[in-house]
């Protein structure tokens, strides 16, 4: 597979991107659990919408790695820590499924593909992970907080999101990397 020529990005600009990344994924689940709780939907819009899935894989693709695992990882902590979301029971499937999309999406950074490719690629293996994971916390560990159903029932409910990721992503990639171009 081709590589794309992509310039190696300071670990102070890696570190900013991390933490923007961790502060949107934290702020948009809020608002949109706040349009929730106003519309009588309740958390139903971050279930569908899957707002902290969106800045992890971009960090990811846009500084690398080690900036979308971190955020990955950090991100739902956090807002369990601040909010109590996600849920204690969903927080370490979050958190696992969150770091793969990171960290996919930041090795496929560099790969000559078309962005949309990216996303489903990291998609779906964040995904097949966090299946995994739940599928060993239930049937190995005996874990009954959390049903397996809950791994097809999340693709169906959050397939708004996926789409949104499909259509905005590249088109933020795009974006970032012309303003790129036109500066450099």
């Amino acid at each position: 597979m081709k590589t794309l020529e992509m310039p190696r990005l300071s670990i102070k600009t890696q570190t900013f991107a991390t933490i923007g990344a961790v502060i949107a994924a934290v702020l948009l689940p809020q608002i949109l659990h706040l349009v929730g709780a106003v519309s009588g939907m309740g958390t139903a819009l971050g279930e569908t919408f899957l707002p902290m899935h969106l800045p992890i894989i971009l960090v990811g693709l846009l500084a690398g790695p080690y900036a979308g695992a971190i955020a990955g990882m950090i991100s739902p902590l956090l807002s369990f820590a601040v909010t109590g979301m996600p849920g204690a029971a969903m927080l370490p499937f979050m958190m696992i499924e969150l770091f793969v999309y990171g960290l996919l999406a930041g090795l496929l950074r560099t790969k000559s593909m078309p962005t949309i490719v990216k996303v489903l690629a990291v998609q779906i293996g964040g995904r097949v992970i966090r299946a995994v994971a739940i599928c060993f916390a239930v049937y190995v560990i005996g874990s009954n907080k959390i049903p397996v159903s809950i791994i097809f029932s999340s693709i169906r409910v959050g397939l708004i999101g996926l789409l949104l990721q499909w259509a905005l992503i590249p088109l933020i990639i795009y974006r970032v990397e012309d303003a790129a171009r036109h500066e450099g």
